[in-house]
């Protein structure tokens, strides 16, 4: 998704907890509350996502960042607790990378890797990269809103 502020903007957002913080604050249909379990945004950090009760397969689940790498603009966080790991998910990580177009416009990315049980595998179909993307369209959104 291309955004019309710096990449440098752009990951402030992405690259710390605000993204969290704006996904509570704006998408609360898709996420009810993020609770801060431990770590400042950095690598390390663990949040746990609590669903709206209409949310199906799952009503929580815990995720650590795994990186955060300021140079290259890309975080990553994987489920550690319930969620999707409860529905037969060996691995489920997503990733988010803010890539320089020009000066002033950025490039934003997600993309989803998992790894699925055999005996999980119909779980696949509740893999979906909507939810994300309702996300990076409320955080551009809110970078061209608040443009330096």
């Amino acid at each position: 998704m291309e955004v019309d502020v710096p990449a440098s903007q752009a990951w402030q957002l992405y690259g710390t907890l605000q993204l969290a913080e704006l996904t509570q604050q704006q998408l609360d249909h898709l996420v009810d509350k993020i609770e801060l379990v431990q770590g400042d945004g950095g690598v390390g950090t663990v949040l746990h996502l609590i669903f709206p009760p209409d949310t199906p397969a799952f009503s929580s689940y815990k995720e650590k960042f795994t990186k955060v790498d300021d140079e290259n603009r890309v975080k990553e966080a994987e489920v550690i607790e319930g969620g999707y790991l409860d529905l037969g998910f060996n691995l489920y990580r997503v990733r988010f990378e803010i890539m320089e177009k020009s000066e002033n416009s950025c490039i934003t990315r997600t993309t989803i890797e998992y790894d699925l049980k055999e005996e999980a595998s119909a779980n696949a179909s509740i893999v979906s990269i909507h939810p994300l993307v309702m996300i990076m369209e409320a955080a551009a959104k809110q970078l061209v809103n608040n443009k330096n």
